[in-house]
């Protein structure tokens, strides 16, 4: 019998490793070529993000700048998140550069149609929440001030809160791919997801209380896409993963029982 040599274990141990570094280094270099080219716009790219709020501003009112770095920091910290966004792509392709090789064929079939469509939705969610969410939520918030109250928001609380509201939209459109990840992998099937309608409709609200602001309208903005791109995955499941329906309906899980508790 032949004997493994526990150095040519180490050497791919290694060469892996070395791979990753690659791999990470080029993502990071593509967000770095990507932050150069947007700091120049840095300012411009500010009042971009900000014209949703500016637009709805009583007369009078303006966003100012508490801190004192914050004029710079500011639109800088804008131009280092986005070439994050943007470069998603990138970084997304260098992960599956690496973890490619150890994919059987059939699942990188249905692997790379899920990342282009991971990443086509977490932009369609922060492009929901840019011309959607953020005119409706600001204008409730400006119209709401107490009488007397001045609405002036600093521009590094405004980038804090448009950034988190940009991740929990871009989160919530990629529930589609969860749903079919998690019917492909076989944790559940699509009749037991079907089941569970009521319960997630319950959780879509009750997860957009926490993500969004304390309002009904940025909740409801939140938690009725995420219930119409859940029932969008059931439906892509169903469509793209014929043979776990097979599955599902020799194991009986369409009415609830077993073959076998049919049967007795």
């Amino acid at each position: 019998m032949m004997e493994t040599n526990p150095g040519d274990q180490e050497l791919s141990f290694l060469e892996h490793l070395v791979e990753l570094r690659s791999r990470l280094l080029k993502a990071c270099f593509a967000v770095l070529v990507v932050l150069v080219i947007l700091l120049p716009f840095s300012r411009k790219l500010y009042q971009a993000l900000a014209a949703p709020l500016t637009a709805v501003l009583p007369e009078g009112s303006s966003m100012i700048a508490i801190d004192v770095a914050s004029p710079f920091l500011t639109p800088f910290k804008l131009a280092l998140l986005l070439a994050l966004i943007l470069s998603i792509p990138v970084v997304l392709y260098q992960l599956w550069a690496f973890v490619a090789p150890a994919l059987y064929r059939q699942e990188k079939r249905l692997a790379r149609p899920l990342l282009y469509s991971a990443v086509f939705l977490f932009y369609a969610g922060c492009a929901f929440a840019y011309f959607v969410v953020f005119p409706l939520v600001f204008g409730f918030f400006t119209r709401v001030a107490p009488e007397g109250v001045a609405v002036m928001t600093d521009i590094s609380k405004y980038l804090d809160f448009v950034m988190t509201l940009f991740l929990a939209f871009g989160i919530t459109f990629e529930v589609p791919i969860a749903t079919i990840i998690l019917v492909a992998t076989g944790v559940t099937t699509v009749e037991k997801l079907k089941k569970m309608r009521a319960y997630v409709l319950v959780g879509a609200f009750a997860l957009g209380m926490l993500l969004t602001p304390p309002d009904v309208i940025s909740q409801t903005l939140l938690a009725l896409p995420m219930w119409l791109l859940f029932e969008i995955g059931i439906f892509m499941s169903w469509l793209l993963l014929p043979h776990r329906r097979a599955e599902a309906a020799e194991t009986g899980d369409g009415d609830g029982e077993t073959k076998d508790q049919a049967t007795s």
